[in-house]
């Protein structure tokens, strides 16, 4: 990042150094950060503080160690991530994309491409999985959300369409154990 060299700019545009690698240490940065800016957030803040309030001092370090798992590998995490989130209610597919964005930025904010990837895909998957058990297996991602996807996945052709008509996949992950076939109970546990 480029800094002044002039000393009379000091206070001139400087901005962090973003992480090489995720480490425990800047995991848990990047988490308080993350909820910093979710509890700001106009749409997200009144949903997270009616689950959360008076809690947000024994969920952070929870996610830190959730984030530690996923990244790191970091086997101490104990949960359920579907259970947790099935009892919120009024949660609509623009806040699953506001949730994506804000979580983007400071990842993006924080870590060197390589390593934010290493974020942005379990978190693309998470939210998969639980916009898919929320809304069902016919669930047609939101243009907002297709716009991030864009921004992060790499487009790849999909196998039901030729292969001269490159197309998108709504999620960047595969779905495991979801059926095209019709009578498929979308509420059938996988």
């Amino acid at each position: 990042m480029p800094t002044s060299t002039n000393s009379g700019d000091a206070a001139a545009d400087v901005s962090p150094a973003r992480h090489r690698e995720p480490t425990a240490e800047n995991i848990r940065e990047l988490v308080y950060a993350f909820y910093d800016r979710v509890r700001a957030d106009a749409l997200l803040g009144p949903v997270f503080d009616a689950v959360l309030r008076g809690r947000w001092d024994d969920h952070l370090p929870k996610m830190c160690v959730f984030w530690g798992s996923l990244v790191l590998g970091d086997k101490r995490y104990r949960g359920n991530v579907q259970q947790a989130h099935q009892p919120l209610e009024g949660i609509e597919p623009r806040h699953f994309s506001r949730w994506l964005h804000l979580f983007l930025d400071t990842v993006c904010d924080r870590y060197e491409p390589a390593a934010a990837v290493r974020f942005m895909e379990p978190a693309l998957r998470i939210a998969q999985s639980l916009q898919l058990s929320r809304f069902g297996w016919n669930y047609a991602i939101p243009p907002e959300q297709q716009a991030l996807l864009d921004r992060i996945a790499p487009r790849r052709p999909r196998d039901d369409l030729p292969h001269d008509k490159p197309g998108r996949d709504p999620f960047p992950v595969k779905i495991i154990g979801g059926s095209k076939a019709p009578d498929v109970d979308s509420t059938e546990e996988r």
